[in-house]
């Protein structure tokens, strides 16, 4: 059976084409016996707009997109919570995209997204370097902003955490507990976050010396290259062998905690643990990791909130980069003290 259309509407209420418009956009102007007369023919027939011609005139639609890395990580669940929140208040839709950290993907979402006028784009991007197609996005007056990462531009707002500072607080809490053999475990490189907090953990170590840091790639964030990451550790002859591991991510704390434990070892004598993002998994794992907490729906409800405001002022609006501070969690896996090992 075919949907009903807005004329059967206005045959069946017994009113114009205008009047059924004005219900469906501004009811207040219609009195209120004839606008549930018009209802009530929605509803009996079946009705349902399609608003596909009016965003089309408008020149966009009422949907928002958010690009992110991974859809599979928990971290990424959470600041897509949070923006949904926001949207949904606006009376928009939030369509979640994953690239799954292939620069390839992404401009493939970017250009279908630019085909069907989103109201703006949220995105966490795959490298760190130039952003024709977020560039393109802009220039058609679509809205960008960057979520997990600091923008340097002064024509997108961001929202990040400080991630360098992450990096510091997870380093300067393992040499407080006397580690003097330390990896960081992560990958890779050209993601941003995963440089920035290594950047941290360096600074830190150089800061202090005494220590030697041992840098181990991987070719994702998930748990099973955080698996295959400690295999590589673990196998280093005893005296080169770290006592510490901090990893890029939780996943990846979570895949090394995981062989550890496998292997019959014990988190923290044997090999402390520290992760990053702290998330609802890490508290919860056998041994509770100790993590670098990001405020993760914050991070989503901000970023919304900042492209909803430029999608309604246009040129008016002033880009904001707004960058959170991390905090350190310490749990089970990396909390115990030990005697200077060399």
């Amino acid at each position: 059976m075919a949907a009903a259309n807005i004329k059967e509407v206005a045959r069946h209420a017994g009113v114009s084409l205008g009047t059924v418009s004005n219900v469906l956009n501004r009811p207040d102007t219609v009195a209120p016996a004839t606008r549930q007369r018009v209802l009530d023919a929605i509803s009996e027939l079946g009705y349902v707009r399609n608003d596909s011609a009016r965003q089309l005139r408008a020149g966009h639609s009422r949907t928002v997109a958010i690009v992110v890395l991974d859809v599979a990580n928990p971290f990424f669940t959470d600041v897509v919570r949070g923006a949904e929140q926001v949207v949904e208040e606006a009376g928009a839709m939030l369509v979640v995209c994953n690239s799954g950290e292939d620069s390839a993907r992404e401009r493939r979402h970017l250009d279908l997204l630019e085909e069907q006028r989103v109201r703006g784009v949220l995105i966490t991007p795959v490298g760190h370097g130039p952003q024709p197609n977020l560039d393109k996005l802009i220039d058609r007056g679509i809205p960008v902003v960057l979520v997990d990462r600091g923008s340097g531009r002064a024509s997108r707002c961001s929202v990040a955490v400080d991630d360098v500072l992450g990096g510091r607080l997870a380093m300067d809490h393992l040499l407080d507990q006397g580690h003097h053999r330390i990896a960081y475990l992560g990958g890779p490189f050209s993601i941003a976050q995963v440089a920035d907090r290594h950047a941290g953990a360096a600074a830190a170590l150089d800061d202090r010396g005494g220590a030697d840091l041992r840098v181990a790639t991987t070719s994702s964030l998930t748990v099973a290259a955080g698996r295959r990451g400690a295999e590589d550790l673990l196998a280093l002859p005893a005296r080169q062998r770290p006592t510490a591991v901090f990893c890029a991510n939780d996943l990846i704390a979570l895949g090394v905690l995981q062989e550890v434990t496998a292997r019959g070892l014990r988190v923290p004598a044997d090999l402390a643990i520290v992760g990053y993002d702290d998330i609802e998994f890490a508290g919860a794992a056998a041994v509770p990791l100790s993590s670098v907490r990001q405020p993760r729906e914050q991070l989503g409800r901000t970023a919304a909130q900042l492209l909803l405001e430029e999608a309604s002022a246009g040129e008016k609006h002033r880009h904001r980069h707004v960058v959170f501070q991390p905090e350190l969690v310490v749990r089970r896996s990396s909390d115990q003290p030990r005697r200077t090992r060399r």
